[in-house]
């Protein structure tokens, strides 16, 4: 089996480097092209990868085909890419918010998979939600989750609306994560510690915190409760965010990148 990955950028090479250490391919049975000569460039120097210029010279070859560009690339790069495809490729797009019918639409091809990846992915902790199109058979279904696990863990959905609305909970989620920990930090450093060790207090309250979380079955609300006390710190913490309402804001802003998704959608 072969895989092409069209664009070689941040989530388009950590899915390649991932892939390349499945059992299904063996070594230089991932191509990557990307339009870029610096990125080019780096993937030549790539040993297990199979770095290509022209989309009629590896289309023809790939049984699956990865789309990793952003979505206002994609209309220009489906034109160029259509020619060369073949009925029978799977063609897994990661970008946000263009649907299966529009893909098809632009390639010709039948069996599409979209998917919504996150970040963590860079370090094999990703989370990978994606649905397809039902000319996907359940072997090829198979084939895809192996290879969306490289990168950490995939979840089949139910349809395209889910995809959307894990774009506002885990594809945009490790920024509202990162935006947490930013402002824990500044808190820190207000407080008097140093950069390195507010770093080192935030990092590692994470970490063992959702290390916590993933051992146990049981709700973020019954932890919040084992950790506060009445009339104690955490709980002193905790009444300050629900009387400035930080839960509704987080949520308000989980649906604010939902709605974007959809919007995206309808462009195309």
């Amino acid at each position: 089996m072969k895989v092409l990955v069209v664009g070689a950028g941040n989530m388009g090479l950590t899915y390649a480097e991932g892939m390349s250490r499945s059992k299904l391919l063996k070594r230089r049975n991932i191509m990557v092209l990307d339009k870029s000569e610096e990125r080019m460039q780096e993937v030549d120097r790539m040993a297990h990868f199979d770095a290509q210029d022209n989309l009629a010279n590896c289309v023809p070859e790939a049984d699956v085909i990865m789309i990793a560009v952003k979505p206002y690339h994609a209309e220009a790069l489906f034109k160029e890419l259509k020619p060369f495809v073949k009925q029978g490729q799977v063609l897994i797009s990661i970008m946000a918010g263009m649907s299966i019918k529009a893909i098809k639409e632009f390639t010709g091809l039948e069996k599409v998979v979209r998917a919504m990846p996150n970040l963590p992915a860079k370090v094999g902790k990703g989370l990978t939600s994606y649905v397809a199109s039902k000319e996907v058979s359940r072997l090829e279904l198979l084939t895809v989750e192996e290879l969306l696990n490289t990168t950490g863990k995939s979840v089949k959905v139910e349809n395209e609306n889910y995809i959307d609305a894990s774009t506002g909970i885990s594809g945009s989620g490790p920024a509202y994560v990162f935006y947490f920990m930013q402002s824990m930090m500044e808190a820190a450093l207000q407080m008097g510690f140093s950069e390195n060790v507010s770093r080192v207090l935030v990092s590692q309250t994470f970490t063992g915190a959702v290390e916590l979380f993933n051992q146990d079955t049981i709700s973020p609300d019954s932890w919040m409760k084992k950790v506060a006390s009445k009339g104690g710190t955490t709980q002193a913490a905790l009444d300050s965010m629900k009387d400035n309402k930080v839960g509704d804001l987080i949520k308000d802003a989980a649906f604010a990148a939902f709605d974007r998704a959809v919007e995206l959608g309808k462009e195309y």
